[in-house]
């Protein structure tokens, strides 16, 4: 989709600054957590991406190279671009406890509980920022009449974090995500990308300072320097894009986490400062927060279905859902415990027949876990 230029220059007939203001309350009213205008020259990024993907830190997902450099391109990607309108949105539930890191790090160490990363147990992000951001796009043309624009949230090749330092969001943390004083990292981000001159916003200065925790806390060792992630060990990836089976020297190492992970963002000093959004639709929902290995993998695939439903965990598939379970479920075995025997006998092959092959040898694995971890 290319953008369509006004035919008068909008900096001749508008008030930009004044725009700026009311663009900013709406984006208050729209549940966002904070709004920014950034630049369209990435050139200074577009080195560092070379790198990472000639390396292979982008794994299975070929989608990162095929763009190419249309990335770091915003007016390539969409033709006559002149600035990015970032957006920030906080997801922590409305619920959570002022003690929500010392929660996640107890589940962690309770075997037989499923741990679902925090931005997943709610609504599925995509679809509530790009309707807000399209709502911010609408009440932008009723102001100003049609103008060319185009919404973004984690739909294409788009420097996400890049353009939301550029605007001053936050900065790059050395878990490779945006990091707010104020906020800390707990936050899904968009962007607007448009045809009209805005005034920029100013980038914020860094301060991860000589901090390695995201580094020496991450399970995999995925975070292999400051700033670069290799997506060939992460759990996020492993559990969520990675569609066949999950590296045996990986295995132990996710723990009972079944999608996604949240290790680098507990234990960031500047989490402390994470708030509790004011949308609903990150909510917890099915009790994610506190629902069992055993619980989940006695879902079927109705259930699975039934209860993912709008949540971004449907876009892995019963499939990839069940390959998970099994492996915490076999990391959990291998603790013994309270849990193991119900686990074990769960994961028996009798109980398997409508399991694929790749479920299949997953359970397998786990059953022998005693004694092979």
């Amino acid at each position: 989709m290319s953008i369509v230029k006004h035919a008068i220059p909008v900096a001749t007939t508008l008030d930009l600054a004044e725009l700026w203001s009311q663009l900013q309350d709406w984006a208050t009213a729209l549940g966002f957590s904070q709004i920014g205008v950034a630049d369209i020259d990435l050139a200074h990024a577009e080195p560092g991406l070379q790198a990472w993907l000639a390396d292979g830190c982008h794994a299975g997902m070929a989608y990162m190279a095929q763009h190419g450099l249309k990335r770091a391109r915003p007016a390539e990607l969409v033709p006559g671009t002149l600035r990015v309108i970032t957006v920030r949105m906080d997801y922590l539930p409305r619920q959570t406890s002022p003690a929500w890191r010392e929660d996640a790090w107890s589940r962690l160490a309770d075997p037989g509980a499923a741990v679902v990363s925090v931005y997943a147990r709610g609504r599925d992000y995509h679809k509530v920022l790009r309707s807000r951001l399209q709502r911010l796009a609408d009440q932008l043309a009723e102001r100003i009449g049609p103008f060319g624009h185009r919404v973004f949230c984690d739909s294409a090749p788009v420097m996400e974090t890049e353009l939301a330092a550029m605007s001053g969001l936050g900065w790059r943390g050395k878990h490779t995500l945006v990091l707010s004083r104020q906020a800390g990292s707990m936050s899904f981000l968009g962007e607007l990308f448009v045809d009209l001159p805005l005034p920029l916003t100013s980038a914020s200065s860094a301060h991860c300072g000589g901090c390695r925790a995201c580094l020496d806390a991450c399970p995999t060792g995925a975070i292999v320097a400051p700033y670069r992630l290799d997506a060939r060990r992460c759990i996020s990836y492993l559990t969520i894009e990675h569609a066949g089976a999950i590296p045996l020297e990986l295995r132990p190492m996710l723990g009972n986490r079944i999608y996604g992970c949240d290790d680098c963002q507990l234990i960031c000093p500047w989490n402390k400062f994470a708030t509790p959004t004011k949308v609903p639709d990150f909510d917890v929902r099915h009790s994610l927060d506190q629902v069992s290995l055993l619980q989940l993998w006695r879902w079927d695939e109705a259930t699975f279905l039934r209860c993912t439903e709008g949540s971004p965990i449907r876009r892995i598939g019963f499939e990839r859902w069940r390959r998970n379970l099994a492996v915490a479920m076999g990391n959990a075995i291998a603790q013994g415990g309270a849990w193991a025997d119900d686990l074990c006998a769960a994961l028996q092959p009798d109980h398997l027949w409508a399991d694929t092959d790749l479920v299949r040898e997953h359970a397998a694995w786990a059953r022998a876990a005693p004694s092979t971890l």
